[in-house]
């Protein structure tokens, strides 16, 4: 059975930072694109970003671009989410997602999701 967990999530005061991480088991994702997604409240599931399965490409959404970064480490099977210079808009529900391509070419790629934590943006 395949599980994405994540972990990492909390309360942070704007302009500060959290590293979400994302742990596989029951599938090695290493030689697969995975994702991060973000859900706040009474809106719609966006994309924040993904990283090809060599960590050498990485693709972000506007509203995050320069302040979060992805990475990962194969041989743990996990992936993470460093998030700098945090703003109330921020806050979410963040899930991690693994893709059956070795690349990033679309958000409808991913077929595995983690269950989310949550993030909250406040002072």
């Amino acid at each position: 059975q395949v599980q994405l967990v994540e972990s990492g999530g909390g309360l942070a005061q704007p302009g500060a930072s959290l590293r979400l991480s994302c742990a596989a088991s029951g599938r090695s994702f290493s030689e697969y694109a995975m994702g991060w997604f973000r859900r706040a409240p009474g809106k719609e599931r966006e994309f924040v970003g993904a990283i090809n399965w060599r960590g050498d490409n990485t693709y972000y959404a506007d509203s995050v671009k320069g302040r979060f970064t992805i990475s990962r480490d194969g041989a743990k099977n996990t992936a993470y989410l460093q998030m700098n210079n945090l703003k109330p808009e921020d806050t979410a529900i963040y899930s991690c997602a693994g893709s059956t391509r070795e690349e990033y070419y679309d958000k409808s790629q991913f077929f595995y999701w983690g269950q989310g934590t949550r993030v909250t943006v406040s002072s």
